[in-house]
């Protein structure tokens, strides 16, 4: 069957999902794309590593000193786990007013019921790393309306209704376009669908498989999928540019990386990334402050851990700008400036688990250097460029007009627009809400991400005074959803823009490798430094970039790693 089920299937989804819930919804969405066998493989290469403490027992690490360079969810992984050891451990971040780094929860007005994200929004059901977190901290589920059919499409200065069988857009928006007679005769998810999923009906399981694994070497299917950037691919299944350039509307990630690497895109697609999905009502915060929280028990593991757990500190406001090994000696040095009062120091560690990505870590003093693949690829990798910009609205506008959950798309330079799920437990069929929207309460305040984009509109529409940016996002929401002049002016009572490419210790949003880079550098990347004192985490190493089920599961396993070193050395 082809991929374009994933935009127009609604099932019911139970919040707080139990794992057999989830690998029915997750069975169901495979077979839609085609590849339904490949399931179980597809969990294995996702689930968490195995226990740290099959590797080395509780406390049998007791005075071992790691530093973790990085409070995001890689950083925080590796700490939590490493403390069953016995560690003692020193978590090191320059950020001084939230923990998480990508995770990053806005609550508007300071109500922490208003929320929005500057960061990951969304849990597919299979991230079994993240769902492994999720239950063990007992955070709260609801599902993630990622489409909804009273969304709208605005394209070429036409605005019309996201239905489900695309007969909207292709009564109305299709005449805009040069299409060929073939195009005009097929939905754009039919059109999507044959330039970039249906690409993997044709290879192996084991071919497939290598999209979301990081290996010293990739299979011709492989290479033929990581040489290509997503233009390339689509022109290659016969698409013409008009219609890649209509189709790549409808998904932003795509459109602001036409040009890199088509098996980044893919990774995505091919686990169902984009169809089941979850959020955790109160914000995506929940998820590193449960881990911050920890850190300050006694022993905070269910059920507790036998024997000494270790100890950690968490520095915030340290930027580290050095990292060293000893001469003659068997530890690494770590250099930092703290950035409140702008003092300097230095602290020595018997392992390092470096969670930076690699874009802040092409700013700091590395001597020795890192082997000149690790080298290369911190100057080379590509960071594409995102950003969200947040509307805290005193009413639910969107609502009124049948919109809960989902997004809208756009060719503007705002992208796509985004609506909270909260009030979608009211919703009894999202595919027919006009018997329910009389239950909501649309005069509520609520959050909109007014404005989602990657690529070049980032910066073009980042790169202006606030003021300006602020008036071109409500020009465009408003034209976007018809609303008169003048409204968002009345209803917007807070507004706030993130680019994380002027973030100070990021500099780009997530990774997303160009053409080749996942041959050249995926492998390098993730093998350890300084003869194995200096581990590496991140979305940024795993092959499942941009989703906090890189960061999670590349935490644990650096922290399996260097137990596992640890404990053969000491």
């Amino acid at each position: 069957m082809s991929i374009n089920s994933q935009f127009s299937f609604f099932p019911p989804q139970p919040d707080n999902p139990a794992d057999e819930d989830r690998y029915v919804l997750l069975k169901y969405a495979l077979t839609q794309l085609g590849w339904a066998q490949d399931m179980p493989e597809i969990l294995k290469s996702m689930a968490p590593p195995p226990p740290v403490t099959d590797i080395a027992p509780s406390g049998s690490l007791r005075g071992v000193r790691v530093g973790i360079l990085g409070g995001g969810l890689a950083g925080l992984s590796a700490a939590y786990e490493l403390r069953k050891t016995g560690c003692d451990i020193t978590i090191f971040d320059a950020l001084t007013d939230r923990v998480g780094g990508r995770v990053y929860t806005y609550y508007c007005d300071n109500n922490p019921e208003l929320t929005g994200e500057f960061g990951p929004m969304r849990i597919p059901v299979s991230h079994e790393t993240v769902w492994h977190y999720v239950n063990l901290f007992g955070l709260h589920t609801m599902p993630f309306i990622q489409s909804n059919p009273f969304a709208f499409i605005n394209l070429k200065n036409t605005r019309v209704r996201n239905d489900d069988d695309g007969r909207n857009v292709t009564k109305y928006i299709y005449p805009k376009y040069n299409l060929t007679g073939r195009e005009r005769a097929q939905s754009w998810k039919t059109l999507l669908s044959a330039g970039t999923g249906d690409r993997l009906l044709n290879a192996s399981t084991n071919e497939r498989l290598e999209i979301i694994e990081v290996r010293q070497h990739y299979s011709a299917k492989a290479l033929e999928w990581i040489s290509r950037s997503n233009l390339q691919t689509m022109e290659a299944a016969g698409l013409s540019q008009a219609a890649i350039d209509l189709t790549t509307n409808f998904m932003p990630l795509l459109e602001g990386n036409k040009y890199n690497s088509f098996v980044d895109y893919i990774e995505e697609v091919y686990p169902a990334s984009v169809i089941y999905l979850y959020g955790l009502p109160g914000g995506m915060a929940q998820l590193p402050a449960a881990f911050y929280r920890s850190f300050f028990s006694e022993n905070p593991y269910q059920p507790p851990v036998r024997g000494d757990i270790g100890t950690v500190r968490y520095n915030a406001g340290c930027l580290i700008d050095g990292v060293y090994l000893n001469d003659g000696s068997r530890q690494v040095t770590l250099r930092y400036r703290y950035l409140p009062t702008g003092a300097r120091g230095v602290e020595a560690f018997d392992y390092v688990v470096c969670a930076l990505p690699f874009s802040t870590l092409r700013n700091i003093d590395i001597n020795p250097l890192f082997s000149d693949i690790k080298m290369r690829a911190i100057r080379e990798v590509n960071y594409t460029p995102s950003q969200k910009t947040m509307l805290c609205c005193s009413e639910r506008f969107w609502e009124r007009q049948g919109i809960v959950g989902g997004g809208s798309f756009t060719d503007l330079p705002i992208a796509s627009v985004w609506y909270p799920f909260d009030h979608a437990g009211g919703i009894t069929n999202p595919n027919d809400i006009s018997g329910d929207i009389s239950r909501l309460n649309s005069d509520a305040p609520g959050v909109i991400i007014g404005s989602f984009n990657f690529g070049q509109d980032t910066t073009r529409l980042l790169n202006q005074t606030e003021k300006m940016t602020f008036e071109e996002v409500k020009r465009e929401v408003s034209a976007v959803h018809g609303l008169t002049d003048g409204y968002l002016d009345r209803i917007v009572t807070d507004f706030k823009a993130v680019n994380w490419n002027e973030e100070p210790t990021f500099r780009g949003a997530i990774c997303f490798f160009a053409p080749e880079q996942k041959r050249l550098f995926s492998w390098g990347m993730a093998q350890p430094e300084y003869g194995g004192r200096i581990f590496f985490a991140g979305e940024h190493i795993s092959s499942v970039h941009r989703w906090m089920q890189g960061a999670l599961q590349t935490g644990m396993r650096a922290a399996n790693d260097l137990a596992r070193t640890a404990g053969a050395s000491e």
